[in-house]
């Protein structure tokens, strides 16, 4: 009777003892180095230490962040630039429908 109280004993130690390594598979160790950070962390940190070296503050950094992250390219940002011009030339000469597409048309390719 001893001999089957003490192996079941060490049979219930045995399992719970699994199932506990079993849950805990997933998470990370003491002493476990981080995981790699991932591609838009990378450029998170890329970005800000850009936004930092130019001394940015406050809606100047969020514009510098917001472009930097969406990766925008120097072709991308002048014709945004562009585009903005034409949309404030065409409102400044109150133009509306053909007369404005016509216009942005000329504008843009200008």
């Amino acid at each position: 009777m001893k001999k089957f109280v003490t192996l079941m004993t060490l049979g219930l130690s045995l399992s719970i003892g699994s199932a506990l390594a079993a849950s805990h598979a997933g998470a990370p160790m003491a002493g476990a180095s981080a995981p790699a950070m991932t591609k838009q962390q990378t450029k998170m940190g890329d970005c800000n230490k850009d936004a930092k070296e130019k001394n940015l503050k406050g809606d100047e950094r969020k514009a510098f962040m917001s472009s930097c992250l969406k990766g925008q390219s120097d072709a991308q940002k002048a014709q945004q630039a562009k585009m903005k011009t034409c949309n404030k030339d065409a409102a400044d000469k109150k133009l509306k429908g053909d007369a404005r597409k016509t216009f942005m048309s000329s504008c843009l390719s200008a």
